[in-house]
């Protein structure tokens, strides 16, 4: 049993996608394989398909984890994305939300990387799920504000 949700020897292949120019922005994927039973909770999966579809409806990009904290970017990207954070309102309590537009609004290409997610031995999440919802909602409203009705 691995100790951490997404263990770091998942990295070398974002690394790799991103140095062979597969894409810009390479997004973790917790949802393609099967996971451990309690490696998330039942609501938190509806939550994130549900993500997902609206990431692909504001980006016109497939995005099937909006929550996947396994995301990799050149520096640079990085960099740009954080010197416009306000664009998007800077209340993203997990950073991830604020990556996702920030990379489509540099016209990032972003591709999604499956990784094999298990349950959490240790610690606690950080996720309060209907709390955490409700404030990434409204700031999906919000971006969608920037990206589709402006």
């Amino acid at each position: 049993m691995q100790t951490l949700p997404c263990p770091p020897e998942n990295l070398p292949k974002f690394y790799s996608a991103l140095v062979n120019g597969i894409g810009d922005f390479i997004n973790g994927v917790r949802l393609v394989y099967p996971m451990e039973k309690d490696a998330m909770r039942f609501f938190n999966i509806i939550g994130n398909k549900f993500f997902s579809l609206v990431f692909k409806f504001l980006l016109g990009q497939p995005i099937k984890d909006t929550l996947c904290g396994t995301k990799i970017l050149w520096k640079s990207d990085y960099e740009e994305i954080a010197a416009n954070r306000d664009y998007f309102g800077d209340f993203d309590p997990f950073g991830d939300y604020d990556l996702l537009f920030g990379a489509a609004k540099l016209n990032l290409k972003i591709v999604d990387m499956p990784i094999r997610y298990s349950e959490r031995v240790y610690g606690e999440t950080n996720i309060q799920r209907w709390k955490h919802g409700i404030l990434l909602l409204k700031m999906v409203i919000f971006a969608a504000k920037r990206l589709k009705f402006i």
